[in-house]
């Protein structure tokens, strides 16, 4: 088991690797490790067994457990999800902004690899894949905190992703977990600026503004959820009841299940009581 500094370490050392990926090559690996995924389902499942059997055991809720639990479905939507990134556009080397100054320099903003992404991140394991595969189209390396519940989820899912990445010829190291368990590594995570350059809490309240108020690696503050649904008054009812009710009915224990539903006035006098019951 590596230690958290050895983590560190091997994604520094990586990030400038994945940086000087081509597109194609990129592409390439994410394709692969959607493959990768599919074909190396069944020991996911048998990893993800392990955690709900253990969790179970210990009480978690069935709302949380929803969350941890993977099967065939949630495997195929994640290696569905990286096809989907290898189709969009590369960022890295996007112009943004280009211009000419009065003494005739010439500035340009391009959008660069941000170098080494750590995720701390709650219970669903499909972040694993889902934070990779962007960091990675990106062009940056990613060392990945999740919780210890889904930690023999998270193991086989890296693994997955590093084996696909080994038979391209590109350095696993893009992808990395951290290993090292303890109640001070998320703390000495965020405080690894020589090794880290972004840190992203996804996660409750309690965690983010957690990581907000100890962290010296620049962090990217995220949200919680509440989740809103707003109706306009010109709005079809059979497409607002279909939408309001998919999104907070398809599975409710996510944080993007809608939990605020705002209807404009008169819509609401005419429909409200029928959508409410």
């Amino acid at each position: 088991m590596k230690t958290l500094l050895e983590s560190c370490a091997a994604a520094k050392a990586a990030s400038t690797a994945v940086a000087r990926l081509t597109t194609e090559q990129k592409n390439a690996a994410l394709l692969a490790m959607a493959d990768a995924l599919e074909a190396e389902c069944a020991s996911v499942l048998a990893a993800s067994k392990a955690d709900m059997d253990r969790e179970r055991a210990n009480g978690m809720s069935e709302d949380m457990l929803d969350r941890l639990m993977l099967n065939e479905k949630r495997v195929a939507d994640m290696a569905l999800g990286l096809r989907q990134v290898a189709e969009l556009p590369d960022p890295v080397g996007e112009v943004l902004k280009d211009w000419t100054r009065p003494n005739g320099l010439r500035i340009k903003k391009v959008r660069v690899p941000m170098g080494v992404i750590g995720i701390i991140y709650e219970a669903r394991p499909n972040v694993t894949v889902d934070a990779a595969s962007l960091a990675f189209k990106a062009g940056s390396a990613i060392l990945l905190r999740g919780s210890g519940s889904a930690y023999e989820s998270n193991a086989a899912l890296v693994e997955v992703m590093r084996k696909a990445l080994a038979a391209l010829g590109i350095t696993p190291d893009a992808v990395c977990l951290v290993e090292e368990k303890g109640h001070d590594v998320v703390d000495n995570m965020l405080r690894a600026r020589e090794y880290i350059d972004l840190i992203v809490p996804r996660g409750s309240a309690r965690l983010i503004n957690s990581a907000v108020e100890k962290a010296t690696v620049p962090i990217l503050q995220t949200g919680t959820g509440n989740c809103h649904v707003y109706i306009d008054e010109s709005a079809d009812y059979a497409m607002a009841e279909a939408i309001t009710v998919n999104a907070k009915t398809q599975r409710t224990s996510v944080c993007n299940c809608a939990e605020t539903l705002i209807m404009q006035e008169s819509w609401a006098g005419k429909h409200g009581e029928a959508l409410l019951r």
